[in-house]
């Protein structure tokens, strides 16, 4: 038998993903901090998805970027359309909690974002980061361009070898083209450490430098 840990940290078939709902969540289309739509074309701005621990913490590491237009949280890479928190939590949708990041590439490169990613978390530890454990917690890059993949490939490649100079082990992180769907979380959850500044944030980097973004 599995204890819930080990259950949690594994994708769910495909015959037992919960069903979903055909209508997305209720939304707030007004980002807290910066007043900018979280739902809209962004004709003229690029986008990508991050998935790199509990997003609160995730979509603050983002929002905090010169360049970066609009962040919102979500979840994606599963099979369950238009999920509640509850359900992923309960490992039973195979979804990520991800940070949508839009950005203006003419103010903020990819790669500055992709250093951003890998220095905030630990991508070696599986369905995990940190205490929070289940496969919502996975290290993920959703790309939505064959050159944010190449990139985001690249940068994989080279963190890999400064993380195994400092004894890390193997990174974990999913990089998907294309992205997945995309599913906005509930209202409460967007910008949520911005609503609530002494809330909890479970992220922590390894401390090794990612040597690509440097000078972006």
């Amino acid at each position: 038998m599995l204890g819930i840990g080990a259950y949690k940290q594994r994708m769910p078939r495909a015959e037992d993903m919960l069903s979903g709902r055909s209508a997305p969540l209720p939304l707030h289309n007004v980002h807290f901090v910066n007043g900018h739509p979280l739902r809209d074309a962004f004709n003229g701005l690029e986008q990508v998805e991050f998935g790199l621990g509990c997003f609160w913490g995730a979509e603050r590491k983002f929002w905090n970027v010169p360049g970066v237009y609009s962040t919102s949280v979500g979840y994606a890479g599963g099979g369950t359309p238009n999920a509640t928190y509850e359900e992923v939590c309960s490992g039973q949708t195979g979804h990520n909690e991800v940070v949508r990041v839009v950005y203006d590439p003419a103010q903020v490169s990819f790669e500055r974002l992709l250093q951003v990613f890998w220095e905030s978390h630990d991508p070696t530890q599986g369905m995990r980061q940190g205490n929070d454990v289940g496969t919502q917690y996975r290290s993920g890059i959703h790309a939505h361009t064959p050159e944010q993949q190449a990139a985001a490939d690249a940068s994989l490649q080279a963190y890999q070898q400064q993380l195994q100079a400092a004894g890390y082990g193997a990174i974990t992180t999913e990089v998907v083209y294309p992205a997945p769907p995309f599913y906005y979380a509930e209202d409460y959850h967007q910008q949520y450490l911005a609503k609530n500044p002494n809330g909890y944030c479970g992220l922590g980097g390894t401390g090794v430098s990612c040597p690509i973004g440097l000078d972006a």
